[in-house]
């Protein structure tokens, strides 16, 4: 199956991503945390790439950042600009991008989430050989990958942000007569809240997909303080 991963992401500048974390956090210190997720998201991401047989992609916003964001990412990684007026038109390009290169199988995810699993990432590859769309739910009614077969007209016209953004992107599948399979949840780590889910989660037997996130937080002592 001849597809490609892309990940959605920005340069971990200061005041520009991970706002809601800060506070607790620092602006700077939020960089920082976002730039441990982004290089634990490339990672894991590589690695399914590479089982799943996807060509991995990184998608930068906004495009002057290119350059640098190039640097961070592994070698097999083909880094491009994403391009749109907004997220929705973004992704839309992205889709359209990738299936006019031939790609019969495409997955997009966003930087957000560092404790994916690789092989769920896999399981969402291999979902599309029967499912037309797949997705991964997140726990704030988003999704935290999306993948289709081929471009879908009107699968994003609708806001990004909200927590009805999963219902509103399988009603657009539903219309448009699609196979539709969700698989196992995950979460953003976006506020504290968010820190504490990921702190439980630590707590069970297996091992997350975040190395280097964890580290951090464990360095800087940046758990919420019910969960110190």
């Amino acid at each position: 199956m001849r597809g490609v991963i892309v990940v959605f992401a920005k340069a971990p500048v200061p005041g520009r991503v991970k706002t809601r974390l800060s506070p607790p956090l620092s602006p700077e210190g939020a960089a920082e945390l976002y730039a441990c997720m982004l290089d634990d998201v490339l990672e894991a991401t590589e690695q399914a790439a590479a089982e799943a047989g996807l060509e991995p992609v990184l998608a930068v916003h906004p495009p002057r950042e290119r350059g640098a964001l190039a640097q961070r990412a592994p070698a097999r990684f083909r880094v491009i600009d994403q391009r749109g007026a907004d997220l929705s038109a973004r992704m839309t390009r992205a889709l359209a991008e990738a299936a006019a290169g031939g790609a019969r199988a495409i997955l997009l995810r966003g930087s957000d989430s560092p404790t994916l699993d690789p092989a769920l990432l896999v399981a969402a590859a291999r979902a599309l050989e029967s499912a037309d769309l797949v997705a991964c739910p997140d726990l704030d009614g988003g999704y935290s990958v999306i993948g289709v077969r081929r471009p879908v007209p009107g699968l994003f016209d609708h806001p990004m942000s909200h927590d009805r953004v999963l219902e509103q992107t399988l009603a657009a599948a539903a219309r448009a007569g699609l196979r539709t399979r969700l698989l196992e949840p995950c979460f953003d780590l976006d506020t504290a809240a968010d820190l504490v889910r990921l702190a439980e989660r630590r707590s069970h037997p297996g091992s997350l997909a975040c190395p280097r996130t964890l580290a951090w937080l464990d360095r800087h002592r940046a758990w919420p303080a019910a969960m110190a």
